[in-house]
């Protein structure tokens, strides 16, 4: 698998350094159990009231007629790559309150937390996601019946990383490019905006 740290200019943990989205997969199955840890990981995220508006639909490529329907439910620049994918998946999040019906304003934000839970946890096992915001909704809406109230959010290519040299040459200098961060002092602020935080 190909490795990829981040350049942290402060310390965390390992696997949060690790993750990347590699756009090099190896076309091979995951073990038995895998994604169930990776949904189980995204299940115990936090969410405003407990709401847990997250969902995910999942074709393992090993599902050959479920994996090319989800496939096609990506723009095709990314089914050029991520037909490689052990497995494909795509969020999807509940709008509003089961409560009282009124709009959730974090209904993506907590879809964004247990994503993040899923791909961290998928990082710890050696496995690498990819999100992606190339997606077509509509095609999705059609195809899985997603009902009005729910919103298709991204896509995710889950899988082993494989070399760069198995991509064409554009996805290959991406691949390659420097890893690189806004510093903190851009987005961690303290006493007015853009004001940069005095923390140390």
């Amino acid at each position: 698998m190909t490795s990829r740290p981040a350049p942290t200019d402060h310390p965390i943990l390992d696997h949060l350094r690790q993750r990347w989205s590699t756009f090099a997969f190896e076309p091979r199955p995951l073990p038995p159990g895998e994604l169930r840890s990776l949904f189980e990981a995204a299940r115990w995220a936090a969410s405003s009231f407990n709401e847990q508006p997250w969902h995910f639909l999942v074709a393992a490529r090993d599902q050959e007629d479920e994996f090319a329907r989800m496939l096609s439910c990506l723009v095709e620049v990314n089914q050029a790559w991520a037909q490689n994918a052990s497995a494909l998946v795509l969020s999807v999040t509940r709008l509003g309150f089961t409560r009282d019906g009124k709009p959730n304003a974090m209904a993506r934000h907590d879809l964004g937390l247990a994503t993040g839970q899923l791909t961290i946890e998928a990082v710890s096992r050696g496995l690498a996601v990819h999100p992606m915001g190339g997606i077509v909704p509509d095609r999705i809406r059609e195809l899985y019946g997603i009902p009005e109230g729910f919103e298709p959010v991204t896509g995710l290519a889950i899988g082993f990383a494989a070399t760069a040299e198995s991509l064409s040459e554009e996805l290959r200098r991406r691949e390659m490019a420097e890893r690189v961060r806004r510093p903190q002092r851009d987005f961690v602020f303290g006493g007015s905006w853009e004001q940069p935080a005095e923390l140390d």
